[in-house]
């Protein structure tokens, strides 16, 4: 259950802090490594950030996903990254990280944590990840069909060329942003400008669409006094929800995102302006969609670290986008950030957080 009100946000019931933040270098293929191999050293240097060990951690929780790893409960063998011994407590999701860190931000609200560790991983490489996200679709009208992620995204995308809403001019400058941004960010996959490329599927060309790779991430969650202790400037949660569509999205008006909107009234993104955002949006068209339904003007700074469209590792894009906006306050590159992550076609499921750092 969210702590907000019904008509609107709440003040949480304690202040909690992503107070760490680490990810691996985003690569097209890490064939050399297991998920724990890739997932062992970026736990390292999150911990090492604060000086914890496994031990002092009150509660862990991690996303991934079976499919991608071709496994039932893969996620077990993680656990080795971590240490399950002495005995911990432990949860997982079987979704983006983002989802994981707010499990474990409710942990901490009821009190029942002062400390949580979060991380999340996905191999792509393995297999056609166009294919395996049609698992998620309807298993009767829809799934039999194979549309895949990018043929859905398409739909959207030429909804809301239709609709006058964008472009492929207006697409394609998102991209060459996204990626030009990129250029300062060490971990990401693509960098830099490129040609907009050939159709995927029309109207979205290549550049519109997330490069396919292999990535981990962690943060590191704190309450109170023991966030200021660990972590010079801490990016506070001031808010954080999330809100699903409608499974058919014959039902939906794919040029909105009424999801969003909602979580983000209940995170309190609308009480002020925010100077920072990261937003999970996988393919351009989607960050248009996100702009309008999020209320972000041009005075904001959207997806410096190059966002999805510059690293996409499946299971982990989301949590990162909260990881590189609570980095950016540590740094004091930013006083309010929100954050987004997505999963589903189209944006059929939507997280919000609010991030603030202290004067």
């Amino acid at each position: 259950m969210a702590p907000t009100g019904s008509d609107g946000p709440a003040r949480p019931a304690r202040d909690v802090a992503i107070v760490a933040f680490a990810q691996t270098d985003h690569l097209r293929r890490t064939d050399e490594l297991s998920e724990v191999e890739m997932l062992m050293p970026v736990l390292h240097r999150v911990l090492d950030a604060t000086g914890l060990k496994t031990s002092d951690i009150g509660f862990t929780c991690s996303g991934s996903s079976d499919y991608l790893a071709g496994r039932a409960f893969s996620f077990t063998m993680a656990l080795d990254g971590v240490g399950a011994w002495p005995p911990i407590s432990e949860s997982h999701v079987e979704m983006d990280g983002a989802w994981a860190l707010y499990e474990a931000w409710v942990k901490i609200l009821t009190g029942e944590a002062d400390t949580a560790l979060v991380y999340s991983y996905g191999k792509s490489s393995p297999g056609e990840v166009r294919d395996v996200l049609t698992r998620q679709l309807d298993p009767y009208y829809v799934a039999p069909l194979w549309p895949d992620s990018v043929a859905l995204a398409a739909l959207q995308a030429q909804a809301l060329i239709d609709a006058g809403e964008a472009d492929e001019a207006a697409l394609a400058s998102i991209a060459d942003r996204s990626r030009a941004s990129a250029t300062a960010n060490p971990h990401a996959q693509v960098r830099g400008s490129r040609p907009p490329g050939d159709y995927v599927v029309r109207p979205l060309r290549t550049g519109d669409c997330p490069p396919v790779g292999d990535g981990a991430a962690a943060v590191i969650l704190a309450a109170g006094d023991r966030a200021r202790e660990l972590c010079a400037r801490p990016a506070w949660i001031r808010g954080m929800d999330h809100r699903i569509e409608a499974h058919s999205l014959g039902v939906r008006d794919l040029t909105d995102s009424p999801s969003s909107r909602l979580a983000a009234t209940h995170a309190g993104a609308f009480e002020r302006p925010v100077d920072t955002a990261e937003l999970h949006a996988p393919f351009t068209s989607q960050e248009v969609v996100l702009r309008k339904a999020l209320k972000l003007g041009d005075g904001v700074a959207v997806n410096p670290s190059g966002g999805a469209l510059a690293a996409n590792p499946m299971m982990a894009a989301g949590l990162i986008r909260l990881g590189e906006a609570a980095a950016r306050i540590h740094r004091g590159e930013s006083d309010r950030a929100l954050a987004h992550a997505t999963s589903g076609p189209c944006l059929q499921q939507n997280l919000v957080a609010v991030l603030e750092g202290e004067s």
